[in-house]
């Protein structure tokens, strides 16, 4: 019983720690890149992308070293599962959302065509080094054309948006600290968090992967909640979208290339025939819901209206139940 109470302890610590450490990661990387003088847009597309998506990789990477691979491939994928459905469903529900950067409709359809491609990598029911060599290199690549497509554009709301929420006139020793601070905390928070997943798994005799899916996936997704509420208040709607997707991109690129890389291994067959079509579908559903179809306006704004965001999250819901009742 002490057992159980001292894992929970150790997720609610850990979530908190998480929250807390990235965002002064992001604070710290981004005031850093700034002061020696690095673009403007990579470190609005680049270090705050991957710094949303920080909690998500430590925690991956601590459970691969701990040989749980079940609960970094959950992670991952659950992660995705939890932005679209419930984190972006909620924030359409308090908040409707607009939809019309140009960048942002390009990510949509390649985050589609990346998480086929990751479904086939995995068809064989395992994530070899190979295969996390694979999705970590599509992650430098895609990263690459996203900064030279960014370049090209003399105004892109997204990229605009995201320069925006980055905080100006920080002293380079202060933005230092904060990127010290920032990541030895989120290296702790995320071994804490993984120890008590772990116990509480063994404890209810589930496997790692449910663990991933759930309670782990929710916590680690609280940065991207946060930021899109945030942004969708000020009605910074692409910045809104656009850490959802991003976040997911680098999720499948980047967090599920860890355990291949650190600790090759099996996956669930549930992964494939229960998760990743979820997964897909709910990818499919955004992208629909994100095109105007309105006569005469098909492509241009659309919207992510508050019955849309109640269809997701009852989505969300409906595929938590079923991880509930198997």
């Amino acid at each position: 019983m002490f057992t159980l109470l001292y894992a929970s302890l150790a997720i609610l610590l850990g979530f908190i720690l998480l929250i807390w450490s990235a965002d002064k990661f992001v604070l710290g990387a981004s005031s850093t890149a700034q002061s020696f003088s690095i673009s403007p847009l990579i470190v609005g597309v680049v270090i705050v992308g991957l710094g949303t998506s920080a909690p998500e990789m430590l925690v991956s990477a601590m459970a691969a070293f701990s040989g749980k691979t079940g609960l970094s491939v959950g992670n991952a994928i659950g992660s995705n599962i939890t932005n679209i459905g419930l984190m972006l469903g909620l924030t359409a529900l308090i908040y409707p959302l607009e939809i019309h950067s140009k960048l942002l409709k390009r990510e949509m359809p390649a985050l589609l065509l990346i998480t086929a491609f990751t479904y086939f990598l995995l068809s064989d029911l395992y994530l070899s080094f190979f295969n996390g060599l694979i999705l970590l290199c599509t992650m430098f690549a895609m990263l690459t054309f996203t900064i030279f497509e960014a370049k090209k554009q003399k105004k892109n709301n997204l990229a605009q948006e995201i320069l925006d929420d980055i905080p100006k006139n920080i002293s380079k020793k202060e933005a230092l600290k904060w990127l010290i601070i920032g990541i030895v905390i989120l290296i702790v928070s995320s071994r804490i968090l993984v120890w008590g997943a772990v116990e509480i798994a063994q404890y209810y005799h589930v496997s790692d992967l449910i663990i991933g899916l759930t309670i782990v996936a929710i916590g680690t997704s609280l940065p991207e909640l946060a930021t899109t509420l945030a942004a969708a208040r000020k009605k910074e709607f692409d910045l809104a979208v656009g850490n959802i997707i991003g976040s997911n991109i680098f999720n499948l690129l980047g967090v599920l290339a860890l355990p291949g890389l650190i600790h090759p291994g099996s996956i669930e067959v549930a992964v494939l025939h229960r998760d990743f079509p979820v997964m897909i579908g709910l990818t499919l559903v955004l992208i629909l819901f994100s095109i105007a179809w309105k006569k005469g306006k098909t492509g241009k704004t659309g919207h992510l209206c508050r019955a849309k965001g109640g269809l997701l999250l009852g989505a969300y819901f409906a595929y938590m139940y079923c991880l509930f009742v198997s």
